[in-house]
């Protein structure tokens, strides 16, 4: 193998982004605006939960527990209502999410430490968040419970009733429990698999619709200098998407990098090389730049988006399903962003996924280079 002429081939390709804005677009902007776009737009926190409120009591045991209600970070009491027919709208046209409703005698009852209902109406078309809200609802609820148990066995005199458990939780690894923490490191691996394979699903596709792959391959250009030529530009430029990524994620999201940068870079680079190369092999196979563009979208952005523990629970899925996301690299490569990112362990650690990753990115390049070999005979 000649670097002269592997270098001839990556000097090429440089050129070719430099001088197209929509290659450079597609491999710096793009990322940059998916990253922005999905950082803010996506989150599965579930806060200021909209509430409608129809408290037909109007007591001061009734009014402590709205307040209750709406002191916490969980619910945002938008209306209050005098009918169900009221309440009923209210949750129609989306003005709340969920309904408090307060019996009559709801204040009588608690004076005299009596067990009394209290109904809540969960608009259920949206089933996460309502699944959500509901166990907030349970949390304020017991908790006003405990008070309320608590103050009225001091005004009777009586010895205050202990819980049998006293759980006391500790959260590890993401103490705020915020989504973007989690979300931001998925959110680098899903854009390096799509990007990777887009720019480069073109490459040959381009060089087999301009008529110039037959003056490559009239030249000395062995198939391994040609593949390692185009692949070196867009691992550069993979590369700087990862270090831009890191950055916003940094110092745009605040989510915390615990674990070290250069594993952080080193198990980036080993995922980015496997990505590039199934590209460059979509764009050997197609040998057309629509069909490679169409080809790579399918096989990188719907596999990481639903099969990589990105969006959905792999344990959550159906057997079928957990086996299949066995093949899906970026599985592994967010287990080992995430890993990286918030628990901060080190390659001891995550060595099965680093593995795994390095398999990926050697028989990619295998691949690729054993199907240019057979078109160019």
């Amino acid at each position: 193998m000649s670097l002269r002429r592997v270098r001839a081939i990556a000097r090429k390709e440089f050129l070719h982004v430099l001088r197209d804005p929509r290659s450079l677009a597609m491999a710096i902007a793009i990322p940059m605006l998916l990253l922005v776009l999905f950082g803010y737009a996506l989150t599965l926190d579930v806060d200021d939960v909209p509430m409608a409120v129809w408290d037909q009591d109007g007591s001061p045991a009734s009014r402590d527990l709205v307040s209750r209600f709406a002191g916490s970070r969980y619910f945002l009491v938008r209306a209050y209502v005098r009918t169900y027919r009221d309440l009923e709208e209210a949750i129609d046209r989306r003005e709340a999410l969920v309904g408090l409703v307060i019996p009559p005698d709801f204040g009588g009852k608690v004076e005299a430490g009596r067990t009394t209902p209290v109904q809540l109406l969960v608009d259920g078309s949206d089933s996460n968040t309502a699944t959500i809200a509901i166990g907030y609802a349970e949390i304020v609820a017991l908790t006003h419970s405990q008070d309320v148990t608590l103050r009225v066995a001091r005004r009777l005199g009586a010895a205050a009733p202990r819980a049998p458990l006293d759980v006391r939780h500790r959260v590890w690894f993401n103490t705020d429990l915020q989504s973007k923490n989690y979300i931001i490191p998925g959110l680098i691996a899903l854009i390096m698999m799509i990007i990777a394979a887009l720019i480069t699903s073109l490459t040959v596709a381009r060089e087999w619709e301009r008529g110039t792959m037959e003056q490559l391959i009239s030249t000395p250009v062995k198939g391994t200098e040609l593949i390692l030529g185009k692949l070196i530009p867009y691992f550069a430029l993979g590369m700087l998407d990862v270090l831009l990524a890191v950055l916003m994620g940094q110092f745009l999201f605040h989510v915390p990098l615990r674990g070290s940068v250069a594993l952080l870079f080193g198990m980036s680079s080993v995922f980015l090389i496997g990505a590039l190369s199934l590209g460059l092999l979509i764009s050997i196979v197609a040998r057309n730049q629509l069909m490679a563009n169409q080809i790579a979208m399918v096989a990188t952005f719907l596999p990481t988006f639903l099969l990589s523990g990105f969006m959905y629970a792999i344990p959550n899925m159906p057997t079928p399903i957990q086996v299949i996301t066995h093949v899906v690299p970026a599985r592994y490569f967010i287990t080992v962003l995430k890993a990286i990112y918030l628990k901060g362990v080190g390659l001891e650690i995550i060595a099965l996924d680093a593995t795994l990753l390095t398999l990926f990115g050697v028989a990619m390049v295998i691949l690729a280079h054993w199907k240019f070999r057979k078109k160019l005979v």
